[in-house]
């Protein structure tokens, strides 16, 4: 297990004093990661002692082999698997400068393995001061009080163990619209924009009709929620099997779009669909099980593993929704299905064998050059 441990601030006396006193007489908090510790992996543990200025880090913290696909995932939710446990002690003495408590946290967020780490700790520390990122340039000498300088130690602390920055912070921007996001459902992430912006072009060319659209696997209802706030011409089912992922989506449905035809319903995949729709769009987990073990820790030990893992070739749960659309689909509809970004011949030969046959199958590029979208039109 690591060991991390760090000197804001030289210390001036190996003491152990109550919070208070040691607040008033400003001595030098420290961080370690204890891997010997039996707390659970999801606890913060804020304790002070004063240490000697010369703790460095010893051991760095794990890092990811691999990210697959882009991490380009949404869908099902379920039970997150939990990362080895961990006690994480750190804290920032109050007035430390902000300057000072962000080169301290990328230094330590760096060291464990972070991919940014300078843009997580600003953007972790505006998110505590309720300011804009740009705000922290221009006031580095500002000091933290004292429930600022805690409240940005727990989500370093947190951050270090490589929990998503999104679900530190409560939210995830998608489409321009800022998403309630938590462990429940997978994060938005900005490849599945063009999933939107494809799905919009349609139901825009054509204002005066009304879409019917099924969003399967809605998770977080991004696809769902989006496309209901810039059509006002759709009527969507945003559809899952978990109720935990269908609370956060009926919550980012009242906040981001209160006046759509917007309905969540619990669902394997089109089950409980209520009428046969227009559109039926998804992002199915589709990650192959021996993908999963190289994936980014902050995706494979936060992120629900069932919306993410679809067995040993990232394909069942797309073949099981192709097997049900020709009962949930009106004549002349469209599906558009997000894929990983080496599945595009495999798809698109599942897609030409459905019966009754499509009138046409394409495949989609994303804005990296991917193929990252099958579109099925009847």
């Amino acid at each position: 297990m690591a060991i991390l441990q760090v000197n804001v601030r030289p210390a001036l006396r190996s003491l152990v004093l109550p919070r208070s006193q040691r607040r008033e007489n400003g001595n030098s908090p420290f961080l370690s990661l204890n891997g010997n510790s039996a707390y659970p992996a999801n606890t913060v543990d804020h304790k002070q002692t004063f240490a000697s200025p010369l703790m460095t880090q010893t051991h760095p913290l794990p890092q990811s082999q691999t990210v697959v696909n882009g991490s380009a995932l949404n869908g099902n939710n379920g039970i997150t698997p939990q990362p080895l446990p961990q006690k994480i002690l750190w804290s920032l003495t109050p007035e430390t400068p902000v300057g000072r408590a962000l080169v301290s946290a990328s230094q330590r967020l760096t060291g464990a393995g972070c991919e940014n780490p300078r843009l997580d700790a600003q953007v972790l520390l505006a998110h505590v001061l309720g300011m804009d990122r740009t705000w922290l340039f221009a006031h580095h000498d500002y000091p933290l009080a004292a429930d600022q300088a805690e409240a940005f130690t727990e989500l370093v602390a947190r951050r270090i163990r490589r929990e998503p920055v999104a679900y530190l912070l409560g939210r995830k921007e998608f489409y321009g619209l800022n998403f309630a996001v938590d462990e429940r459902v997978l994060i938005p992430r900005p490849e599945t924009e063009m999933l939107v912006d494809f799905l919009l072009a349609h139901v825009q060319a054509d204002e005066e009709r009304i879409f019917a659209i099924a969003d399967v696997g809605t998770g977080s209802g991004a696809i769902a929620v989006t496309t209901a706030a810039h059509a006002p011409n759709t009527r969507i089912y945003g559809l899952d099997i978990s109720p935990g992922a269908l609370d956060v989506a009926q919550e980012n449905g009242r906040t981001l779009a209160p006046h759509a035809q917007l309905r969540f319903l619990r669902s394997d995949l089109l089950a409980a669909l209520p009428e046969p729709v227009d559109v039926i769009v998804a992002n199915l987990p589709y990650v192959t099980d021996s993908e999963y073990s190289g994936l980014a820790p902050e995706i494979r030990d936060f992120e629900p593993q069932v919306a993410l893992t679809a067995g040993d070739r990232g394909l069942d749960v797309i073949q099981r929704l192709l097997a049900q659309v020709r009962h949930h689909l009106k004549p002349g509809g469209l599906v558009l299905l997000e894929i990983g970004h080496k599945q595009g011949d495999v798809v698109k030969r599942l897609a030409e064998d459905m019966r009754p046959k499509p009138r046409a199958v394409g495949l989609r590029q994303d804005y990296s050059g991917h193929v990252r979208m099958v579109t099925i039109e009847f």
